[in-house]
């Protein structure tokens, strides 16, 4: 009689996917779909986060006027009149060098108006436009076209952009009512904003 060899009688191995029929997916994917899992639930933490959370306003710059006293402020405005801007101002005074071809200008326009409006009373703060790098007939048509009532000063030669160390609109300074720069910014800023750092302004010199 023969005698069966080894191999005749060797088990199904249980590894062989063949052999054993099995359905459940390699331990790599396994992984990789709880790791997909994992990245799902952080990323829709993490918008749950920045939907909760409070807007972000702009952040201020260093510059080394903040502290100092702001530059003398005058020209002669897109309307052809002269403007000197008072030493010491006497109340808050937002200056803001902007141009009509700079969209970030554009996008905060709006927001200077409003602005603008809301603290016309005899006490509230002063805002005066600097025109930068930009045409006198393009800067008037661009405020009239904004509803700006507010002083737009040319600066031809660039002296009032270079005496505040300006490179590229929009940037806006803030102005203590004793003449202090206490704010600089290089971003569209809001009337929040603007409001928000001439309060920490007072609360600071209480």
């Amino acid at each position: 009689m023969t005698v069966p060899t080894a191999a005749a009688v060797t088990a199904p191995d249980p590894a062989d996917d063949r052999s054993a029929g099995r359905l459940t997916p390699p331990p790599a994917r396994h992984t990789a779909r709880w790791v997909a899992v994992g990245v799902l639930v952080v990323t829709a933490g993490l918008i749950a986060v920045l939907a909760t959370r409070p807007p972000a306003t702009v952040a201020e710059v260093q510059s080394p006027l903040v502290g100092r006293t702001v530059p003398p402020v005058s020209g002669v405005t897109v309307g052809g009149t002269p403007f000197a801007l008072a030493r010491p101002p006497g109340r808050f005074v937002v200056v803001n060098f902007f141009a009509s071809w700079c969209e970030p200008c554009q996008t905060e326009g709006p927001a200077l108006v409003q602005f603008a409006f809301e603290h016309q009373r005899a006490d509230g703060a002063e805002l005066v436009s600097v025109v930068f790098d930009d045409t006198v007939a393009a800067a008037r048509s661009y405020q009239e076209s904004l509803g700006a009532t507010w002083p737009t000063l040319t600066d031809p030669g660039g002296d009032l952009a270079l005496s505040f160390g300006v490179r590229a609109p929009p940037s806006t300074f803030v102005i203590a009512p004793d003449g202090r720069v206490v704010a600089y910014i290089i971003a569209p800023v809001t009337a929040a904003d603007l409001d928000r750092i001439i309060t920490e302004a007072e609360a600071a010199h209480a």
